[in-house]
């Protein structure tokens, strides 16, 4: 049976219209209503109606850590995510060994096939960040664990059966040795291929675009920086229109200024990420990152024992806001958490509500707070319903 899901405004396009509803049958939208709402509709009262969020920078969230996760850890994160509207996420692995990110990477592909139906918010995958990056350019990782991204350690990669065909996206540091082979190699597997953590000038940049790479990790974050005679990687990123540039906004990551310029310079190609740790969704305290330590103190951003910033305590919805905080357009911030993100990561049903898209939708608040979530057309949250704290970073000073 067709269920119509309407509202006096929604995300159609990067255009904020309305009244407009969608169409749902067997978990897909079937069509897009314009105008009033059918007979027989459910008709949302106020707010905002869009594609459900999309996270392709998740290394964990409410106390676990995907590096040490099992079915249960998942469930409760999947659970968890619809909360703040993240309907579909890319668990993220940090650099750890070869051997090791491989079993890793199982573990999380193990717990997530074992996800029941109707849990919640779904994985998309693994995205590892390392180990190919540049010990210049650490932030938090480890850098002894970091090796180039040879033939050998690819092979090892993509040799594993399970993990070849659920890698979605790698980050690396493209001018490490064999750094260019393996944008290639990887692109030509398939294989969403991001900049990051790395010291590249602004020509390695703009030669990994030409080898296949189509986005940065944490744009402005552990990269060579900007300058006005070299550019680095964010100077390239913010002209080169190959580059999708994922944007940590929690206005600790980069400042509120900048997250404005880079709006205002590639808004159309920004993807916000939350690069989530366990800490998010949880009170202050010691938590794990990739097996070490990470402590979340009251000013809400994770740092190691020694002070360095260690992913973040963000949610998804929350960046929103805060883009919209800083003078972006409601349209604009929405679009870099759902179809830009789906985008990039080559998953064109996801992020739209457009016939032939997955029915995930996310009714919002006027102030931009998730009050009702759909997965595969099925409601997995409702705030009017559920009792529950809702997941929330604690606020940045």
């Amino acid at each position: 049976m067709d269920t119509v899901v309407a509202a006096p405004r929604a995300l159609l396009g990067r255009t904020i219209t309305g009244p407009a509803g969608v169409r749902i049958r067997a978990g897909r939208i079937e069509e897009v209503v314009p105008g009033d709402p059918p007979a027989g509709a459910e008709v949302l009262t106020g707010g905002l109606l869009t594609a459900g969020l999309v996270d392709v920078q998740v290394n964990g969230a409410v106390g676990i850590d995907f590096a040490e996760v099992d079915a249960a850890g998942m469930l409760a994160v999947a659970r968890a995510l619809p909360r703040t509207g993240v309907t579909r996420f890319l668990p993220t692995l940090i650099t750890a060994p070869v051997p090791v990110a491989v079993r890793q990477a199982r573990d999380v592909l193990t717990a997530a096939a074992a996800l029941p139906e109707g849990s919640g918010a779904k994985p998309l995958g693994i995205h590892l960040e390392g180990p190919f990056l540049s010990p210049k350019r650490p932030g938090v990782h480890d850098p002894s664990l970091m090796v180039e991204p040879g033939p050998a350690q690819l092979d090892e990669l993509l040799s594993d059966e399970l993990l070849r065909t659920s890698l979605r996206m790698v980050t690396l540091a493209p001018e490490q040795p064999f750094g260019l082979e393996a944008v290639r190699r990887l692109a030509e597997a398939g294989v969403l291929v991001a900049v990051g953590h790395s010291d590249a000038t602004g020509e390695q940049t703009r030669a990994a675009a030409e080898a296949g790479a189509r986005m940065v990790t944490h744009l402005f974050n552990a990269q060579r920086p900007l300058g006005h005679r070299e550019p680095g990687v964010p100077g390239v990123a913010l002209v080169d229109d190959r580059f999708t540039l994922g944007l940590i906004a929690d206005l600790a990551h980069v400042g509120p200024d900048v997250c404005r310029l880079v709006f205002n310079a590639a808004g159309h190609r920004v993807a916000l990420v939350t690069d989530a740790v366990a800490a998010a969704g949880m009170p202050p305290g010691r938590y794990q990152l990739g097996g070490a330590d990470v402590v979340l103190t009251e000013d809400g951003v994770p740092r190691s024992p020694e002070g360095t910033i260690a992913g973040s305590a963000l949610t998804l919805d929350r960046a929103v806001r805060n883009i919209v905080s800083v003078g972006v357009d409601v349209a604009a911030a929405l679009s870099a958490a759902t179809v830009i993100p789906a985008d990039v990561i080559g998953e064109p049903t996801l992020g739209r509500l457009a016939p032939g898209a997955v029915a995930d939708l996310v009714w919002w608040t006027d102030d931009l707070r998730p009050r009702r979530v759909w997965v595969d057309g099925e409601v997995v949250y409702d705030a009017d319903q559920d009792a529950r704290r809702p997941l929330e970073a604690a606020t940045v000073a």
